[in-house]
């Protein structure tokens, strides 16, 4: 996928200046930078919910533009504050979201099924939702994104809220497919996930990228021990 120069004003406000880089198959990518910086916006575009000002998105060929509905069909989207609903069983939800990406019942439970093994929720799955905790919740939210093996999963601070143990299984789960060939456009806060889990990563500050590298070559550049440090210095 190649993000090509994109710009998004809300009236005077420009969010966006020029955004610009490409995610390769297969590849772990990542989007950093401070609150306001234009992270979201971004992982909004490509996900055909907000429409640029200017640029384009290119998606395995085809113009974002021209062809919203066959990104749609080959992306999944996971929002920071994603949620399920609470009086339906796991499974039941599963099942309900799968309808909307099946051709077929065949694929349903081909969905379904897949769904069961990257969550690892067995027997809870026949529970309410709102009997999870917040660790189970992500586990199941991010099984519906990887369900359909999506040619681009886009993951917008996948471990939020979540405690140590529970946000390493998430990273882990993350990691194992993507050696099935999905790309991950991803964006966190969390410094250590990021070195955890991209190939690359871009730094991106009031709508513009100012740095893209592997962690080691950026902490190389910045004669930094970490991200955090890199993070800190190109953006002050």
């Amino acid at each position: 996928m190649q993000v090509e120069d994109l710009k998004k004003s809300y009236g005077k406000i420009e969010a966006l200046k020029g955004v610009s880089f490409e995610v390769k198959k297969g590849e772990v990518f990542a989007l950093i930078g401070p609150n306001g910086a234009g992270k979201t916006t971004t992982l909004r575009i490509v996900a055909t919910l907000l429409t640029p000002s200017e640029g384009n998105v290119v998606f395995m060929g085809k113009n974002l533009k021209e062809h919203a509905d066959f990104v749609r069909e080959n992306i999944s989207y996971l929002p920071e504050e994603a949620g399920a609903y609470k009086n339906m069983r796991g499974l039941e939800y599963l099942r309900f979201m799968a309808t909307f990406y099946a051709k077929n019942e065949r694929d349903v439970e081909i969905f379904i099924n897949r769904a069961k093994e990257i969550s690892g929720l067995s027997d809870r799955l026949s529970d309410k939702i709102g009997t999870y905790s917040k660790g189970m919740i992500r586990k199941l939210l991010l099984a519906r994104a990887l369900m359909t093996k999506p040619a681009l999963a886009i993951l917008d601070e996948p471990t939020s809220g979540l405690d140590v143990i529970n946000a390493l299984e998430i990273r882990e789960i993350i990691r194992e497919y993507v050696k099935e060939g999905t790309s991950i456009l991803l964006s966190s806060h969390n410094m250590l996930e990021i070195e955890f889990l991209s190939d690359r990563v871009a730094l991106i500050d009031k709508g513009r990228i100012l740095e893209v590298g592997t962690a080691e070559e950026l902490k190389e550049k910045y004669s930094a021990k970490n991200l955090e440090e890199v993070f800190r210095r190109v953006v002050q």
